[in-house]
């Protein structure tokens, strides 16, 4: 499935593409944003960073078995400090739909497109 974030800075479009992410899994209206977890990643370029922001964040909802619904991400220039919050998975309430296991390098791609980034990958579900 493919991933798309928007926004005015690239931070605003890396959250936008974990909040699509996380749309594939369940609806994100019904996670609450109780918990909040940190998480870091580098990598050579932009690109390859959207990829392993969106593999951080499908490990966190792995080993934590939680969903997140809020993300603030800050990026200079090839690092990545983000903070998510969620809540523990509730399989009644969620009703998860698949389990994402990890974004790829197809259609990967993240530009400044007349002002407003744009980062897109596909994940594997």
């Amino acid at each position: 499935m493919g991933v798309r974030g928007r926004g005015a800075t690239l931070g605003e479009a890396f959250e936008q593409g974990a909040l699509a992410m996380t749309a594939l899994v369940a609806d994100l209206a019904g996670i609450e944003a109780r918990e909040r977890v940190t998480v870091e990643c580098n990598a050579p370029d932009v690109e390859l960073l959207f990829a392993e922001w969106l593999n951080s964040v499908v490990y966190e909802m792995g080993t934590r078995n939680m969903l997140f619904s809020k993300f603030s991400v800050t990026i200079a220039p090839t690092h990545l400090e983000a903070e998510m919050w969620g809540e523990p998975v509730d399989r009644d309430r969620h009703h998860p739909a698949v389990e994402v296991k990890g974004a790829t390098y197809t259609a990967l791609r993240v530009a400044n497109e007349g002002g407003e980034w744009i980062a897109q990958t596909v994940v594997d579900i």
